[in-house]
């Protein structure tokens, strides 16, 4: 029953404001409608459950609007409430999912948002997720909710912007209690199931792809495995497959984008049985085309990596040189470069100055690692 709950919630809510109820309002009688749906249901589920909790939650919403008369009665004349159990066929979640990401939302105050709306999460989840006081996140969700409070649910949408704060889930990966990438690959599925847009297809690819990897980024004992050590054995083949396949139909679309491009680029990591094996000329070649499309400092540092691939260590470093030197693993690209051109006392100083600026505790031992191995 919680995971009937939880998909249902984010329906009855897009309803709700559909009908007028402002954001925060509505949360609420949605809330109580599942809290009453749960002590209600315990024996036997009702035969509309989605009807139900619409008519619970519209009318908790009103008892809740009791005080101000001239307004309830201008809802009760505007809006005819549902019979018991009637459930309404049309879909508001997406919508609800482009209203959590407005583009007036800072980036944090949208992932928090989706996540509490859309994903059906609580808010003490959203706050485990991202490591930080359950009042802290209740103040950003709140915050937010009045900033969307006076959008109407049926403008249209920013599709990057909702591109942009799923990739941004997914990449929070896994923390405490929640698998944010499995939430991110779940909701971006409802919005590739809403329609053909190419970079919801390649989004969905690049979550994919990138995920059927998870198991083999660490080891044993919790250290980083980069991605020439993994065991590919240990990868998902067949999400691999599912990622090959949505990108092909993407692409097949010929309307390049970002997402597509990455894509295209984990596809071709994903099908080499080896490392060595990767076609490295063939990822060269995607990153100029996503080069094309954006002038991204991150994406400029990884195609370094490809010319450092197939053009050597000497190259890769020309490439590295073009790039702001602020650029995340700007220093440990550097030492990788020099430590594969040879000149071993320079890539052990860079690996020692890059665990120095590591953004997490695996990535900075591995840095220490490779220095070790170089002073040795």
């Amino acid at each position: 029953m919680e995971e009937l709950l939880r998909d249902l919630g984010p329906q009855v809510l897009g309803i709700l404001v559909r009908r007028g109820a402002d954001f925060a309002a509505a949360e609420d009688a949605v809330q109580e409608a599942l809290v009453e749906a749960v002590r209600r249901w315990a024996d036997e589920l009702p035969a509309e459950p989605k009807g139900w909790l619409v008519t619970v939650a519209w009318r908790k919403f009103l008892d809740a609007r009791r005080s101000d008369a001239a307004r309830l009665r201008r809802e009760v004349a505007q809006v005819e409430e549902p019979p018991p159990g009637a459930a309404e066929s049309r879909d508001d979640t997406l919508q609800l999912l482009f209203l959590c990401c407005h583009p007036t939302l800072s980036p944090a105050s949208a992932v928090a948002l989706t996540l509490r709306a859309v994903g059906g999460l609580t808010t003490r989840q959203v706050a485990r997720a991202h490591l930080v006081p359950e009042a802290t996140m209740a103040q950003r969700i709140s915050r937010a909710k009045r900033t969307v409070a006076a959008v109407q649910l049926g403008e249209p949408g920013d599709l990057a912007t909702v591109l942009k704060v799923l990739y941004l889930i997914f990449n929070e990966g896994y923390t405490g209690e929640v698998d944010l990438a499995a939430e991110a690959i779940r909701l971006t599925r409802q919005l590739a199931g809403a329609g053909e847009d190419p970079e919801v297809g390649g989004l969905l690819a690049l979550m994919l792809l990138h995920h059927a990897r998870r198991t083999a980024r660490f080891a044993a004992d919790g250290s980083l495995v980069p991605l020439a050590e993994q065991d590919r054995s240990r990868w998902d083949a067949d999400m691999i497959a599912e990622g090959v396949v949505v990108i092909q139909a993407a692409l097949a679309r010929d309307r390049l984008g970002e997402y597509q491009a990455q894509a295209a680029i984990a596809a071709l990591h994903a099908d080499a049985a080896t490392a060595e094996e990767t076609d490295w000329p063939q990822v060269l070649e995607w990153y100029d085309e996503l080069a094309r499309l954006t002038d991204s400092p991150v994406v400029a540092l990884n195609r370094a990596v490809a010319v450092g691939e197939v053009d050597g260590p000497l190259a890769g470093l020309g490439a590295v040189a073009q790039v702001p030197a602020d650029v995340p693993r700007h220093t440990a690209l550097r030492a990788y470069l020099h430590d594969r051109a040879g000149d071993r006392a320079l890539a052990h100083d860079l690996y020692v100055a890059a665990a120095a600026r590591a953004t997490s505790v695996a990535e900075r031992d591995h840095l220490t690692r490779q220095a070790a191995r170089l002073r040795g």
